[in-house]
């Protein structure tokens, strides 16, 4: 009992130092926009005054790539919250279990999936179906909550830099179904192996949570899949009328040579930096806001991704 009033006096202090942080963020920003009335701070401003020690480079071992026709789908892989499926994704991709198979689903304002349906692949050894529909023992400690309110969960933050949600009471933490995130797609039973994966493109669908292994979002490249034509079918699945989208290769980014990589870094979402940008987003001062809501939805959070020079990579 002690233990868990002491977790509760902590998570207490933490809310009320990120309350305090938001406060200092608000005044800072709107400080900035009164020396700069006519062009109120964005977040472009912020980044590009960013210290980079804001910024952090995706592990290569938790970094998935996609190479289509059109090019790369970056995503980074959360391997804290769901380390099996990682571990599966990681080995069937090093089996090359994903090459030239094909995007076989588009449904419009819900998920693109890829897998091999007609099941004719050889599973490597090792891969495991589990249940991963919350996050892994010991998040609790790592989740950085939001003041915001949400629908469908008591408490809405960030875990490990993913959009997550965690309930105070039983201090279980899972990964949301924002835009851009990556699931193992699954049959009735609620097991999965990541062997049929799928990535949001549409709005939140939150329902999915805590029903679907969440198991990393995309960083770069998701234009490329919700740019894709919509499948006729029934659940935007393509018809045999319509050609299907070959996937050229799946590779983890530690195999690929280093001139090969693609450079991206990441903002922490645990940086003043970070927590800047959602004051930002919560106080609209532009010109063309006539109402600032003073409050954001977990899905609507930007998590700044940029380039960086090779060389520094």
């Amino acid at each position: 009992m002690t233990g868990a009033v002491a977790v509760a006096e902590s998570r207490t202090a933490a809310l009320t130092g990120f309350v305090l942080a938001g406060s200092v963020l608000t005044a800072l920003v709107l400080g900035l926009a009164g020396v700069a009335a006519a062009k109120p701070v964005t977040v472009a401003d912020l980044l590009a005054d960013s210290p980079a020690e804001d910024w952090r480079v995706p592990d290569p071992e938790d970094t998935l790539y996609m190479d289509l026709a059109r090019g790369r789908v970056v995503i980074e892989l959360a391997s804290r919250v769901a380390p099996q499926h990682v571990a599966n994704i990681r080995a069937l991709a090093r089996a090359h279990y994903f090459d030239g198979l094909a995007i076989l689903r588009v449904q419009d304002n819900y998920v693109v999936q890829w897998d091999d349906p007609d099941h004719h692949r050889p599973v490597p050894a090792g891969v495991r179906a589990t249940v991963e529909f919350t996050a892994a023992a010991g998040a609790d400690a790592r989740f950085e909550p939001l003041r915001d309110r949400d629908v469908y969960a008591s408490q809405v933050g960030f875990l490990d830099g993913f959009p997550a949600a965690r309930d105070p009471r039983s201090q279980i933490v899972w990964l949301a179904h924002c835009y851009g995130m990556v699931g193992a797609g699954r049959d009735d039973p609620p097991e999965s192996d990541g062997t049929e994966m799928y990535a949001v493109i549409g709005h939140a669908p939150r329902q999915l949570d805590r029903n679907v292994a969440l198991v990393g979002r995309v960083l770069q490249g998701i234009d490329l899949f919700s740019s894709l034509p919509r499948g006729s079918g029934e659940m935007g699945f393509y018809v045999p009328s319509e050609p299907t989208v070959p996937i050229r290769s799946v590779r983890i980014a530690a195999d690929v040579p280093k001139e090969e990589r693609t450079p991206i870094e990441v903002l922490r979402t645990n940086s003043v930096t970070f927590r800047a940008v959602l004051e930002q987003r919560r106080q609209r001062h532009e010109p063309w806001f006539q109402f600032s809501p003073d409050r954001i939805d977990l899905c609507n959070v930007p998590l700044p991704v940029r380039a960086i020079a090779s060389a520094s990579h």
